[in-house]
């Protein structure tokens, strides 16, 4: 029996459909005005977990679209590492996988050793890069080698400038990406460290770091 007042409160389904389909409205608008395509400078950095993880990633992407791919390992490169490890016996003829690093500079002790290493990996690098059959170069790490003076920065941003084919993404990741790297990038995310369980005394372990 009716009280005589009439509901007017709309359907949340209904009043849901309109307000997506506004949304989607305004989203299609905004993409149908990005067609262009270019080979993007990508930067992870941040004292956050996740800057190479989030870096093979993106190499798996590539892995999974038939696209050559290859990294460059500043640092980790004496790392038993799972990407390393799928990568190698898995994906060889996609994926060329460089370790050139030899640990942590507080781990080798020694300046001169870390500066060669990590020459040598920039080396290899540039000739990775220069290859435009290869869609994208991850540089894990590297930003720790710039941190240090392993590298020249200005060095790395002239050749990403004038050297980097047109298509080819470049992904460097690493804590305390040098301001001329993230103005020269095109995508910077920074991780944001909000809680970790290394400080709770819990050690690096199989599978989540390594």
């Amino acid at each position: 029996m009716s009280d005589g007042i009439t509901d007017t409160t709309p359907d949340p389904d209904a009043r849901h459909a309109v307000k997506m389909a506004k949304k989607k409205a305004a989203r299609d608008k905004i993409m149908a005005g990005k067609s262009g395509e270019k080979g993007l400078i990508i930067v992870h950095t941040g004292a956050g977990k996740g800057k190479s993880s989030s870096g093979f990633g993106m190499i798996l992407r590539c892995v999974a679209h038939q696209m050559p791919c290859a990294v460059v390992q500043f640092i980790k490169g004496a790392w038993d590492t799972g990407e390393r490890r799928l990568l190698t016996e898995n994906f060889s003829d996609l994926c060329q996988f460089h370790a050139m690093g030899e640990g942590f500079t507080w781990e080798t002790q020694d300046r001169a050793r870390d500066v060669a290493a990590a020459e040598a990996g920039w080396e290899k690098a540039k000739e990775l890069i220069r290859d435009e059959r290869i869609r994208m170069v991850l540089l894990d790490e590297i930003n720790i080698a710039l941190r240090y003076d392993y590298l020249k920065l200005d060095e790395v941003l002239t050749f990403l400038r004038d050297e980097k084919p047109p298509l080819t993404h470049v992904v460097l990741t690493g804590r305390n990406a040098a301001e001329g790297l993230i103005e020269a990038a095109d995508l910077v995310t920074e991780m944001t460290l909000i809680k970790h369980p290394f400080r709770s005394g819990i050690k690096a372990q199989i599978g989540v770091e390594f």
